[in-house]
């Protein structure tokens, strides 16, 4: 059975797969100028970020992933995810998806108008992810060095005639 559960960020099993995670990352990254930066515990503290850990079989952590409040956008306040990872072991259970859709689930409920997220292209697994959950490309709404594609999810409420 797995379980969603909201950690600190600098909590010391988050820690350890953002470790995992951007090791992965500077390891395939082309030209291996993978840029690391841990994320503040400020960031992902409610309301204004989340950061969960993904637990398989009680305590076994497998996977990660949080929200931040950003910017506001076009559409009003904007939520970037950030961090989703999942132990390569663990792919292709829909892990994934279930992480990505409680993200969007809390954006939604602090008031989220529009999530959005930077990748790197040679990521081809987590493009799909973001595209089969209604994701589609944007304009760069930020400067990081490793994204070369960012993608947006207008968030539709209940009631919402604009869309």
């Amino acid at each position: 059975m797995v379980e969603l559960r909201a950690v600190p960020v600098d909590d010391r099993v988050a820690r350890g797969l953002l470790t995992e995670y951007f090791a992965l990352r500077a390891q395939t990254f082309p030209g291996n100028a993978y840029t690391t930066v841990f994320p503040s515990v400020e960031t992902f503290t409610p309301p204004d970020g989340v950061f969960l850990v993904l637990f398989d079989d009680g305590d076994l952590a497998v996977g990660c992933g949080g929200i931040r409040r950003v910017a506001d956008g076009p559409y009003g306040a904007r939520y970037e995810v950030k961090h989703l990872y999942l132990r390569p072991e663990t792919r292709g259970r829909g892990w994934g998806r279930l992480l990505l859709d409680d993200l969007e689930r809390r954006a939604r409920a602090w008031g989220a108008q529009e999530l959005v997220l930077d990748t790197h292209h040679t990521l081809e697994a987590a493009g799909g992810l973001y595209a089969s959950a209604g994701f589609t490309e944007i304009k760069p709404y930020n400067d990081n060095p490793n994204a070369t594609r960012w993608y947006g999810l207008r968030l539709s409420f209940e009631g919402d005639e604009q869309l």
